[in-house]
């Protein structure tokens, strides 16, 4: 059997070839800002970026099964001005209540449109669209020209600053992604849902043939999605300890371009939770970087879309010869 070159081991391998873009853009930065790899600021980048990555696990499934949804922040924003009004009225004062809650508000959000999508046939960008705007107005609704404070929040927004859910050693930010990607890890690895979304992303008319209900995953998937949603609008409350309606107002395209950074085919069924993991860290650091090696805040965003950019081209050719090398080992 052919050994294979280094070059081919890391082309043949999508994941692989992130990692090696995200240790370069770290070792570029460290090199213009030493401090950028101390302990604390990778802690800090991963829990304030926290929303983005959970949320990254949800858009996975949908883009998955060829969907989309850009209704994700106003669900968030909604579940959490909810729970934040909640606490400043003093109608709940128990912390794991506000997250059940807000997941269960964010499921609700998504049920909704995965029932629009799945059984009335609506296309999921018109969908989501229409919903972005009713979610967030129904944020702003029980916001009612208010916002939720720190000091309104009580222990609420302490859970961002404690890490007893890590046994004093990780943050309970932290704690939650992680046990979110290992939960994924193995839905989508080895559970007969992950294989569903995979058939349905890849060819939905053969996935009904074959016995599985396209419209089910699909509104599984959606709910899935709002559940996410929802948990990240309590986190997004403690994280930032304020609860406001305007909350992550247009970050859907953040969690959008993690996917794709990550290598998840818009047209559905090619993508893996690895993929999403480095997509969403590639877009933190960049996302902490430019300040940091002192870009203008107004080239901010350009270089920043430069550098999605150039790393989504290197998503395609790697692909390429990943089919290139499939195609080949066929031929033999």
């Amino acid at each position: 059997m052919e050994k294979k070159s280094l070059w081919k081991k890391i082309t043949g391998s999508r994941e692989a070839s992130l990692v090696i873009v995200l240790i370069v853009l770290c070792a570029l930065i460290s090199i213009k800002n030493p401090s950028f790899l101390a302990l604390y600021n990778i802690l800090e980048i991963l829990k304030n970026n926290a929303v983005i990555m959970i949320m990254a696990l949800g858009m996975l499934c949908v883009l998955l099964i060829g969907g989309i949804d850009i209704s994700i922040t106003s669900s968030l924003a909604f579940a959490g001005m909810t729970v934040g009004m909640l606490f400043k009225n003093g109608v709940i004062h128990n912390t794991f209540l506000g997250f059940i809650i807000a997941m269960a508000i964010g499921s609700a959000c998504g049920f909704v449109i995965g029932l629009i999508i799945a059984k009335g046939n609506v296309t999921p960008i018109i969908a989501t669209m229409g919903f972005m705007y009713i979610y967030r107005g129904f944020a702003y609704l029980v916001a009612n020209s208010q916002w939720a404070g720190a000091d309104a929040l009580g222990g609420f927004k302490d859970f961002a600053l404690e890490s007893y859910l890590g046994f004093g050693v990780i943050n309970n930010v932290l704690v939650i992604v992680i046990v979110c990607y290992i939960i994924f890890f193995i839905m989508m690895k080895w559970t007969k849902f992950g294989r569903n979304i995979y058939a349905v992303g890849s060819n939905a008319e053969a996935a009904e043939i074959s016995g599985i209900h396209v419209a089910r995953v699909k509104l599984a998937v959606y709910t899935l999605m709002g559940l996410l949603a929802g948990l990240c609008g309590a986190l997004a409350v403690t994280v930032y300890a304020s609860a406001q309606p305007n909350m992550m107002q247009n970050k859907e395209m953040d969690v959008i371009a993690a996917c794709v950074i990550g290598g998840v085919s818009m047209s559905g069924g090619r993508g893996s939770v690895g993929g999403a993991l480095l997509g969403a860290l590639i877009l933190a650091v960049i996302a902490k970087a430019l300040p940091l090696v002192g870009i203008d805040a107004l080239a901010q965003n350009t270089v920043k879309g430069v550098i999605i950019i150039a790393v989504i081209v290197l998503n395609v050719v790697t692909q390429r010869m990943m089919d290139k090398n499939n195609l080949e080992r066929r031929e033999m």
